[in-house]
């Protein structure tokens, strides 16, 4: 065989391994190039500005403070996005305060889905099994995944919790512990 022929198959036996081992999905159900929104806790990953305007209008939470300090300031930023951080800043702080775990922690992403089906095939690559829930947090990627059609404050409150109550402490709480305490934000959030 001459190393030519040689070259040949070993380059094709590395493209044929390649193609068989590397994941070629990620895990959106969409080709659309994903985005992300910095605030001062969480990283908000998105595919469209639909999804981010959806993603705002459902969530609805306002600090005290941050509705007193919009009544004193002459101007500043109104944007989509400086409103957007305003209020997942503020619900993450309350959701700290309710739970009294105020450590500062590795920002958390939220991962936004389009819609029902986007979140269940995410869920569905992850885990190889159908998706049973509205929303959920996964400890290793530090990510919750929600979808913009089907949230509010208090679906983004409790997987916000779980993600603070699973690195607050040096050892995670039992399942059914930490269940509980996001149940407890739940219960408080608007008090």
């Amino acid at each position: 065989m001459s190393g030519k022929n040689l070259s040949r198959r070993l380059l094709a036996l590395i493209w044929v391994s390649f193609l068989l081992f590397y994941p070629f999905t990620d895990l959106s159900a969409d080709d659309t190039p994903w985005q992300n929104l910095e605030t001062k806790h969480t990283i908000i990953d998105y595919q469209s500005l639909k999804d981010l305007k959806t993603f705002n209008k459902k969530v609805v939470y306002y600090s005290a403070r941050q509705s007193l300090k919009s009544l004193f300031s002459p101007s500043g930023s109104n944007s989509l996005t400086d409103r957007l951080k305003k209020k997942v800043d503020a619900l993450y702080e309350r959701v700290q305060e309710i739970l009294d775990m105020r450590e500062r922690m590795n920002k958390v992403i939220i991962n936004i889905s389009h819609d029902e089906k986007q979140l269940n095939a995410t869920f569905y690559k992850l885990f190889k099994k159908k998706c049973s829930v509205r929303a959920y947090y996964i400890y290793e990627y530090n990510t919750i995944y929600i979808n913009a059609d089907d949230l509010n404050e208090g679906i983004l409150a409790h997987e916000m919790a779980h993600a603070i109550i699973d690195h607050y402490f040096a050892v995670r709480p039992p399942e059914a512990t930490a269940e509980i305490l996001a149940r407890y934000v739940d219960k408080h959030l608007l008090d």
